[in-house]
């Protein structure tokens, strides 16, 4: 464990842990953020946690003054953040990281891809020199994700003396993939990362990748120590939360919308390109045809949440999500029985009464650094409930044995996968998800942050 007397640790990522918004008034709310960064930080008292303004509450909240202790929301110029969150993070090393794009026509990297690269740098300079300026001499430093590649690198020519980690949420992709960037742009990011003294994974899959990838483009890692930390669930928050009243609601709202003594297959996603919730409906869709006995027997809640709606491609996909889904339900669908429940409108205590009354958790990813949810149903079913899970899920090398496992592209065995575990004997779907549960809390959230910083001091 770190000693009482380590140094002060400081904490880099692109959203922070809270968000303001300008009310009409003009005074500003504040909301704190969850997620498993949130809770795993909060085992450690002496931080600073470095993060980009996001909104304009955000950025009005800055030149206020107004802030909470022990974090510093940086007012990155928003058209310079736009360029490097959407233009450069989420549509370019985020397609390649999860090996997304359609290769006939795209990526085309040219003098607008340029343009928006310099906003990257500066954005991830910013950070940089924020860092520099906040950490006490021998400070520990952890940089978060894809957002921050070149900051590992900056900042140890800023600050030497620092510790310095860096952590993929994502998955790394292979070097050939990894070779669709501009030469200089790769090898610009695996020295961005190699300035780190670590850099650490999900998965011993993806960080083999990122060593490949150094090997094959640089010669090697140099100094830097590679790692794996896999993000386990919070199982104490999670099975506390999911048997509070607004939960128990919302499991009575769902019970009626499926119908009596009806099964339920379970998903729970972001539209994410990377999600595969298009492929997955088209399993169940072929499940009910080819397997017509399911008919009014099964239904599909499928909670698919909006996201990254500013950029056309996300807007598409979710669109046609939607369509899908109503297409099945026009198709199938009865007077008494809705084959597929669809929600796209975000609502976390509806997820976990999802999670406790499903029979089928369906994760089909096409590629994912870890997938929480996977990791989550199992640890608050009420009864069990059968994983079917994509073989591109990081979640996979600690889940697989345990779950039934897909290809994610191959969309009639992901519908033979939906039967069997419909049909999977009760006493067996029991026994894999409390084996499931084991394995999916071994790491929680404060444990990973310890471990990372552990190492990173050790």
């Amino acid at each position: 464990m770190v000693s009482e007397h380590a140094p002060k640790v400081l904490v880099a990522s692109n959203r922070g842990p809270v968000s303001y918004t300008l009310r009409e008034d003009g005074s500003l709310d504040s909301k704190r953020g969850g997620g498993g960064l949130v809770s795993g930080l909060s085992a450690v008292e002496d931080k600073v946690w470095v993060c980009a303004a996001l909104s304009d509450g955000d950025r009005e909240a800055v030149r206020r003054g107004v802030s909470e202790p022990g974090v510093r929301m940086l007012d990155i110029d928003a058209s310079v953040h736009a360029d490097a969150y959407n233009g450069i993070a989420n549509s370019v090393l985020w397609f390649v990281h999860h090996m997304l794009y359609q290769t006939p026509v795209e990526p085309v990297f040219d003098a607008e891809f340029r343009r928006q690269w310099a906003s990257y740098e500066a954005y991830n300079r910013a950070f940089a020199e924020a860092l520099a300026e906040e950490a006490d001499p021998d400070s520990a430093v952890l940089v978060q994700d894809y957002h921050l590649t070149l900051v590992p690198g900056m900042l140890r020519e800023l600050r030497p003396d620092l510790r310095i980690g860096h952590f993929s949420h994502t998955p790394w992709a292979p070097v050939d993939y990894f070779r669709l960037l501009p030469d200089d742009i790769g090898r610009q990011v695996l020295h961005g990362i190699l300035g780190a003294d670590r850099a650490a994974f999900l998965t011993r899959r993806w960080a083999d990748a990122f060593i490949g990838c150094c090997t094959e483009v640089l010669g090697g890692t140099g100094r830097t120590r590679i790692g794996v930390h896999g993000l386990g669930a919070d199982a104490d928050f999670l099975r506390r939360r999911s048997r509070e009243a607004d939960v128990d609601e919302r499991m009575a709202t769902l019970r009626e919308q499926v119908g009596e003594g009806r099964k339920t297959i379970v998903r729970v996603d972001r539209t994410e390109l990377s999600k595969n919730i298009v492929r997955g409906l088209h399993a169940y869709r072929a499940l009910l045809e080819e397997r017509p006995e399911w008919r009014e027997r099964v239904v599909h809640v499928a909670f698919a949440y909006a996201s990254r709606q500013d950029l056309t491609v996300y807007r598409d996909y979710t669109a046609e999500v939607q369509r899908v889904a109503e297409d099945i339900n026009a198709t199938y669908g009865t007077t008494d029985w809705t084959p597929v429940l669809l929600h796209v409108d975000d609502d976390f205590a509806r997820s976990l009464a999802a999670y406790r009354l499903a029979d089928v958790a369906l994760v089909n990813p096409i590629r994912d650094g870890m997938n929480l949810v996977a990791k989550e149903v199992p640890v608050v079913s009420d009864h069990g409930c059968a994983l079917v899970l994509s073989r591109e899920a990081g979640a996979y090398e600690e889940l697989g044995e345990d779950a039934i496992v897909v290809n994610p592209y191959d969309v009639s065995a992901t519908a033979e996968a939906l039967h069997e575990a419909l049909t999977m004997d009760g006493d067996e779907r029991a026994a894999r998800t409390e084996r499931l549960a084991a394995a999916a809390t071994s790491l929680p959230p404060q444990q990973w942050f310890l471990d990372q910083l552990d190492a990173l001091l050790g």
